[in-house]
């Protein structure tokens, strides 16, 4: 460490009566998209008595907007159009998404005495009662459902983080006693340092963002920070069906952490556990053992909502909801939007929006929760480029046909003519989404299931997997309409 940083150091963290509980100093905030403009507008707001100054650096590609000018206009000091951060500072708040490998951050580290990300900083504003909750896939419905389940119990539960609310931006006017259910990203993760959440869910670690993170090593790395800082009076809910997350589970043990294992394909033999048994949902903690629901009575269908349904409800019962509120929760859960979301039925045939489904492992996920041979697939969007052996063959023996569309369309149509040759499946190209659909009414028959679980990203055609599936949901409706 050099004497500068030493001395940004020795100055932040130091005693100084004259100064006020909870000292800042001098902030830097890296990027101004929604996170960066929350946490300003909290520095430059509730906790303006506790820093000295401000400052925003937009990035190379930033531009000088009505957001910036309004943080200007409440004392920040904006820099635009710059990866430089120039200035000396005691705290950098990062936005999620800046790699950790970016110049951008590299200069920040230069010039401060520390860098973390949004997350960490809300909890060091704001530390008790968190649940967190991270994931390859089902973050959000689990974060929703868990709050769900906290709500029912009688507390007041606020869902923040990745899941569209910036953690910060809830921090001055949280309600006392209340829950932060915290959705937190791999990107997010990496920032933390001392976040301790009361309760930490990991659901499952696949191939995603390993571009970002630089291997699928550092990813799971940064997903596995969330247990960092839990202690032995804190619980750790950890699937235990992926190899990454079972050697996650064995280290959190060998810390001597409680670990409630998370299975949906057996009956865990570990002391705390989620599972499902036959078809009844069931946990384990130390004040016994409850059966909380059947999974034909969930309204959220397939074994990965099983499984968020048993993380959420581990969760719930660890902080004190009693298990007949959790099951009332339970079964008055319905599907979030983009996520196995039913949007209509034209002439017999359902139709299903699963845009939220970006890559492979959720669209294996989604599969679950139909009946094979009775689905038509429409597939495609950017292409992430994603190994496609055993999920051609997991589709070749689920559904009826699959449509592939768009920049991704030709080699996952190559793909899955490979895996369902002489099997029946048929694999058909299509231009655009749009196309796909109609494609996919003309081989869909009474009975089955046309899906959109797209397994790109929508970038090649839509700003987002939102507009992707809104867009689908509009087509179904103007079908229904004229078929009407």
């Amino acid at each position: 460490m050099s004497e500068e940083q030493a001395a940004r150091e020795a100055r932040a963290t130091g005693a100084d009566a004259s100064r006020p509980s909870g000292w800042l100093g001098d902030v830097c905030v890296l990027g101004l998209g929604k996170t960066g403009v929350a946490v300003a507008e909290y520095l430059a707001g509730p906790a303006r008595g506790r820093v000295a100054s401000v400052t925003v650096f937009g990035g190379a590609r930033s531009t000088m907007g009505e957001a910036a000018r309004a943080l200007e206009a409440a004392g920040v000091s904006v820099r635009v159009g710059t990866d430089e951060v120039d200035g000396s500072y005691d705290l950098v708040v990062s936005s999620p998404g800046i790699p950790e490998s970016s110049p951008f951050l590299a200069s920040a580290r230069a010039h401060a005495a520390e860098v973390i990300g949004e997350p960490e900083f809300a909890w060091r504003e704001s530390p008790e009662r968190w649940v967190g909750i991270t994931g390859t896939n089902g973050k959000t419905t689990t974060t929703t459902l868990a709050a769900e389940l906290l709500r029912a119990g009688g507390d007041v539960a606020l869902t923040v983080g990745n899941i569209g609310t910036v953690a910060t931006s809830q921090v001055a006017d949280r309600p006392a006693g209340s829950w932060f259910v915290a959705e937190l990203s791999s990107f997010q993760l990496e920032e933390t340092a001392r976040l301790h959440p009361r309760v930490a869910v990991l659901l499952n670690i696949t191939p995603d963002h390993v571009e970002w993170h630089g291997s699928l090593e550092r990813y799971a790395a940064a997903k596995e920070k969330i247990f960092a800082n839990l202690d032995a009076g804190d619980l750790a809910v950890v699937s235990v069906e992926d190899d990454w997350c079972c050697a996650i589970a064995g280290r959190l043990e060998a810390r001597g952490l409680r670990v409630c294992h998370l299975d949906v394909h057996g009956v865990p033999s570990s002391p705390l556990a989620a599972y499902l048994a036959g078809d009844a949902l069931r946990v384990r903690l130390e004040s016994g053992e409850v059966e909380l629901a059947r999974r034909d009575e969930l309204a959220i269908r397939g074994d990965h909502n099983v499984q968020n349904a048993l993380a959420a409800s581990a969760a719930a019962l660890e902080v004190g909801v009693a298990p007949a509120d959790v099951r009332r929760a339970l079964l008055g859960f319905r599907a979030l939007e983009h996520r196995i979301e039913p949007c209509g039925e034209v002439a017999g045939v359902r139709f299903v929006n699963d845009s939220k489904a970006t890559n492979v492992d959720a669209v294996e996920k989604a599969l679950t929760a139909f009946e094979p041979g009775r689905v038509v697939l429409l597939l495609g969007g950017h292409d992430k480029l994603s190994d496609l052996t055993s999920f051609s063959r997991k589709v070749a023996s689920s559904c009826r046909a699959a449509v592939c569309y768009g920049e991704a369309g030709e080699r996952f149509a190559e793909a899955l003519s490979a895996a369902g040759e002489g099997g029946g499946l048929v694999v058909e190209r299509a231009p655009h989404m749009a196309d796909a659909l109609e494609a996919g009414c003309r081989l869909a028959a009474p009975g089955d299931t046309v899906l959109l679980s797209p397994a790109c990203s929508s970038f090649d055609e839509f700003s987002g997997y939102e507009e992707r599936g809104r867009v689908f949901k509009a087509l179904v409706r103007d079908k229904m309409t004229a078929g009407a």
